[in-house]
């Protein structure tokens, strides 16, 4: 097994990537820490954690939160006296939760201030937070894995959600920087880039969608991924593991682009 009796902190665990993580460091022999606002998504997480024999804890947690996240970090040195992996897959592509009435802005003018400031809050300063109350016990260990997430707009940005990629570019800088103040400690810091993935997210914001208009939706979503289609949780899990593993042992620094070949272009 390629995690055996490490523990493991994957925020946004309720579902999608985060989930997919768990799932898979778990079957690699790792102990999770699922973490997430959605407290019924975490427990079911943990769940099926235990049933490929492995331990956790289900922990809701708001990340734009310190308080929070340092007592996530306590409750879990408390049962297991380390941290080995800390996985930030916690994120928002939308300021605010009504997921019926989204309503995608395709100019920087037209973005509020108060859309700026969560979806910075939520996906650059929760991850920071993270990593500030994480790191610590990998320097005390001498050893960790971070991996954070941005995206795949963060270095070739589509024009609908400039907050969004401008928030997750920051992710790859606060990488860059952890990976040259962690490394002598034997910590390594990486960023998985999802291009077009396909999560239970879509599911809920296209709910009003016939099966049929949903494919068409993914279809659109994958026309230029030379693989021709989606990628899937499951496909990040398998990145996530590479990172967590010592099959990365001298890798660190590096955004990964996990998006079915964009921004190649298929030939005609």
């Amino acid at each position: 097994m390629l995690l055996a009796n490490k523990v493991a902190i994957v925020t946004g665990a309720a579902g999608g990537m985060g989930k997919a993580i768990s799932l898979r460091f778990a079957a690699e022999g790792c102990d999770v820490a699922a973490a997430d606002l959605n407290l019924a998504g975490t427990n079911e997480t943990l769940n099926e954690v235990k049933k490929l024999g492995r331990d956790g804890l289900a922990l809701q947690v708001d990340i734009t939160k310190s308080a929070q996240i340092k007592d996530m970090v306590e409750k879990v040195i408390e049962k297991y006296g380390r941290i080995d992996i800390l996985v930030n897959a916690a994120g928002t592509l939308f300021a605010f939760a009504d997921l019926n009435n989204m309503d995608h802005k395709e100019s920087i003018g037209n973005i509020s201030e108060d859309e700026w400031d969560k979806l910075i809050e939520v996906n650059l300063k929760g991850c920071f937070l993270c990593c500030k109350y994480a790191a610590p016990y990998m320097i005390e260990k001498r050893y960790g894995k971070i991996i954070n997430f941005s995206t795949s707009g963060a270095i070739h940005p589509p024009a609908v959600a400039p907050h969004y990629n401008s928030a997750k570019a920051g992710v790859l800088g606060l990488t860059y920087d952890m990976a040259c103040e962690l490394g002598p400690h034997n910590i390594n810091v990486n960023a998985i880039l999802p291009g077009p993935i396909r999560t239970s997210f879509y599911d809920r914001i296209m709910e009003s969608l016939s099966d049929e208009e949903k494919e068409a939706m993914f279809k659109m979503m994958c026309k230029d991924a030379p693989l021709q289609r989606c990628g899937t949780p499951e496909d990040i899990a398998g990145v996530a593991l590479f990172f967590a593993s010592e099959l990365s042992s001298y890798v660190t620094g590096v955004p990964l682009l996990v998006s079915g070949g964009i921004p190649l272009m298929p030939r005609l």
